[in-house]
């Protein structure tokens, strides 16, 4: 029999549930106190993330989309990026965002119905959030495109859900990468469930990760519950990329602890023994025993920084509440560079409308 091809995908996995490695650390960590930074950047966003859902439930935010449990994956990805690389996220990555130089602010703003939230100060370089999934991996094709193109040593970055996965953005993402050896790293975060769809109703295939490999691209799946696989995963993702080797496809394998927005309900869909199972295996827990067993951590600097990132994220919060409301009409000014005659007509409906209410 002939074969025409095989393959394999690497897993990669060294900080195990337990919070014990599994061998050494990889390049991408050269010691332990190189996590303590990124371990505490973790924590922030796991209390920012809990003060926005509090907000969202006391009609203070419009809503929103918590990443309880995807905090590893989100800061990894970002604490991995170069400033002048681009990153196209879609709408849940806030810890890559707040590495990249987004504020918080501006995330309360975006799920606030403030578009003004969605131009980030910094980095400008960066698209913002995209909703309509996996359109954002066209973006990023098209920018890592530019940089061969510019003979720029840069790298786009994109990231989409396992539904996105199965969007044909992302399989044009996939393609144009391998035909043109484009420095492109897409990140497919499976957090198991596309919205209320299990990752086995969406696709046939083994691992979401292979879905790269039909477009030549370098492809690998990871524990995405732990940092220091995540950080090694983006290293040989970025140096590939550098090097002129070509695109990425790390599909991190997580769990989405929160329901899918603060309008699901994912009881309807998940069972408790599931959501049980995940918590176990969860990024903070295991990270903070390993650093704990170095000597790195105990519960005193724990309390501490807690109380550190609550008065943080609240500065940022009322930074948020305090910004004045944007007339209704502004809604109209994001949309076209010369405004079409029958839209600048609804425009002129929506201020009469806001003046007689």
């Amino acid at each position: 029999m002939t074969v025409a091809a095989r393959f394999e995908i690497e897993y990669l996995q060294y900080l195990k549930p337990d919070g014990t490695l599994a061998g050494d650390l990889p390049p991408a960590v050269p010691d332990a106190n190189a996590l303590l930074p990124l371990f505490k950047r973790m924590l922030f966003v796991r209390t920012f993330d809990s003060k926005a859902i509090a907000l969202q439930r006391t009609g203070k935010l419009g809503t929103y989309a918590a990443c309880l449990g995807h905090e590893a994956t989100h800061v990894g990805i970002g604490a991995s990026m170069q400033p002048d690389d681009v990153f196209a996220p879609s709408y849940r990555e806030y810890g890559a965002q707040f590495e990249r130089g987004v504020k918080p602010r501006d995330v309360l703003m975006y799920w606030g119905g403030d578009e003004r939230g969605n131009d980030f100060e910094i980095p400008r370089k960066d698209y913002p959030w995209c909703v309509p999934i996996s359109t954002q991996c066209l973006m990023a094709s098209g920018a890592a495109l530019s940089f061969k193109l510019r003979g720029e040593n840069r790298v786009a970055v994109a990231t989409c859900g396992d539904g996105g996965s199965s969007k044909t953005d992302f399989y044009a993402a996939v393609n144009s990468a391998g035909a043109f050896t484009l420095p492109l790293v897409l990140c497919v975060i499976n957090n198991g469930w596309a919205i209320s769809v299990p990752r086995k109703a969406q696709t046939g295939a083994d691992t979401l990760a292979q879905k790269g490999l039909a477009g030549g691209l370098h492809c690998l799946q990871v524990d995405g519950n732990d940092l220091v696989a995540v950080l090694e995963a983006m290293r040989r993702a970025h140096e590939r990329a550098r090097s002129g080797q070509g695109g990425s496809v790390i599909e991190f394998m997580t769990y989405r602890l929160h329901d899918h927005t603060t309008a699901d309900d994912a009881r309807r869909y998940r069972g408790e023994d599931e959501v049980k199972a995940a918590w176990e295996k969860e990024p903070f827990l295991r990270l903070r025993k390993y650093l704990t067993d170095q000597g790195l951590w105990d519960e005193s600097q724990e309390k501490a920084w807690i109380e550190e990132c609550g008065k943080l994220v609240d500065v940022e919060i009322n930074a948020y509440l305090e910004t004045p409301v944007q007339p209704v009409e502004a809604m109209f000014d994001y949309l076209y560079g010369d405004m079409p005659a029958d839209v600048l007509a609804q425009r002129e409906q929506a201020i009469a409308l806001e003046k007689r209410a």
